[in-house]
């Protein structure tokens, strides 16, 4: 079964990536490859799948596999919540040599009995690591077993890492919530206004600046996949009327596959920025509308919006002084490639270069839309070429995520985390301004006026 998942996934027809190429190039599937195992590639399959589920924050997640694999990236994303707690106890099978050598599918059913016995989540989700994968250990048999036996869904999630790189483990992910999890629960109401927000994890809290629009609107988001979930939000998303695409890398066999199944059409947009809120309000509205909503729900959004933008800008009004003209390096990907760049031209700031890594041509179209032709778009950027443009004063300031932090500080430049590990949300009309004052502290800090004067023995 996973064979036939992977040859699928590779050959996803929504894919932007995929819609670029050619017949031949297409059958090479769709820019992942799989990895060696044990080798630190900078995110696997099995980390990408987690990143998705594991926001649903009432479940139990289950990893199985060596204790190691439970140390994975998940945690430092930030992914927040505003009830269940339980998403952040990690729970291992912790596998011996003996299990390699004997199997671990007893030890499996044993951890999820007692998970099921002391913590009573509505369902529990379990991880295929590299190595049981490896061994042939067979968790979907084990978690129809548990499944039957102790009256709650098991979900097998058969993402092993060797098998791809971290985006294509989100998209296994998401075949794991159509095989098991969405269309298996009726919501207790359904309005003509019910939306799902996929690829939304609620980083930093980026969904809360956002429902409190939906909310004005009378739009309920009947299911952020993943970001604060419920498994019954999740398991009832089926009865939307539109899919919101937030991250279209990510999720987009999940959009896709929903349509197919269910009619609910989907659409790709950003919260980041100013610009592309007001956006994907309107379009949320406009085709909501056009599925049976109210027709005076668009005249509703206009006027949300035009309060929004009036309320921002006089929010921005005392930073732009100080913030216009300054120029900015982002080092990012996939859709923040471009709705970032829109955030901060909002705050008057140019953005010099951005990176596109794991992002779609469309991204890539609307990034050099937005910077003109001036900008460049940066399909890699080495640490020593950050350093040399930091250096030179090319940028005020980069963007980008903690693993090139250092580069900024070493050259003695301006730095904020604009990705997953950040503390802020950015997310919103809220968000917006929240970015413009966090770029506004970083490059008005003393600090750096004190690290760029010469050193008393130097003078």
């Amino acid at each position: 079964m996973l064979q036939h998942k992977l040859k699928d996934l590779f050959d996803e027809p929504a894919c932007a990536t995929n819609r670029a190429k050619g017949d031949a190039a297409r059958k090479k599937g769709c820019g992942a490859k799989p990895l060696t195992p044990g080798n630190a590639a900078g995110g696997c399959a099995f980390d990408g799948a987690k990143i998705v589920l594991q926001p649903i924050t009432d479940a139990a997640h289950l990893v199985h596999g060596p204790s190691a694999c439970e140390g994975n990236s998940w945690d430092s994303r930030h992914a927040l919540s505003s009830g269940s707690e339980l998403y952040r106890t990690g729970f291992t099978t912790d596998l011996s040599e003996m299990d390699v050598i004997y199997g671990g599918e007893k030890r499996l059913y044993r951890a999820i009995k007692d998970i099921a016995t002391r913590f009573d989540p509505p369902a529990i989700f379990v991880y295929q690591t590299c190595v049981t994968a490896m061994i042939g250990d067979d968790i979907a048999t084990v978690c129809k077993v548990a499944s039957e036996r102790l009256g709650r869904p098991v979900i097998p999630v058969n993402a092993p890492g060797f098998v791809g790189k971290k985006n294509f483990g989100t998209k296994l992910a998401g075949e794991a919530l159509l095989d098991h999890v969405i269309g298996r629960v009726e919501p207790e109401a359904m309005t003509p206004t019910d939306i799902n927000l996929l690829g939304e994890y609620n980083v930093a809290g980026d969904l809360w600046n956002v429902r409190p629009l939906f909310e004005r609107l009378g739009v309920r988001v009947l299911a952020a996949i993943t970001g604060d979930a419920r498994f019954r939000e999740v398991a009832s998303a089926h009865r939307a009327r539109l899919n919101m695409m937030v991250c279209s890398q990510a999720l987009i066999n999940l959009a896709r596959k929903m349509k197919e199944r269910w009619g609910i059409p989907f659409f790709e947009g950003s919260f980041y920025g100013v610009s592309a809120t007001s956006q994907s309000l309107r379009t949320i509205a406009r085709m909501l509308v056009a599925q049976g909503a109210g027709a005076d729900l668009v005249a509703r959004t206009e006027d949300l919006i035009a309060t929004e933008e009036a309320r921002v800008a006089s929010e921005l009004e005392p930073l732009l002084p100080r913030l216009a003209g300054k120029r900015a390096l982002l080092y990012t990907g996939g859709v923040k490639s471009w709705s970032v760049v829109s955030a901060l031209q909002d705050a008057g700031m140019v953005v010099i270069g951005t990176s596109v890594r794991k992002s779609t041509p469309d991204d890539k179209a609307r990034a050099q839309a937005l910077m003109g032709e001036d900008g460049e778009l940066f399909e890699s950027l080495t640490q020593r070429e950050m350093y040399r443009m930091l250096k030179a004063g090319e940028a005020d300031i980069m963007l980008s995520g903690g693993r090139t932090q250092f580069v900024a500080l070493k050259a003695k430049a301006p730095w904020l985390d604009i990705n997953q590990e950040r503390h802020y949300a950015y997310a919103g009309y809220a968000g917006a301004v929240t970015l413009a004052r966090e770029v506004d502290r970083a490059l008005s800090n003393p600090i750096w006026r004190q690290v760029r004067a010469p050193a008393p023995w130097e003078a």
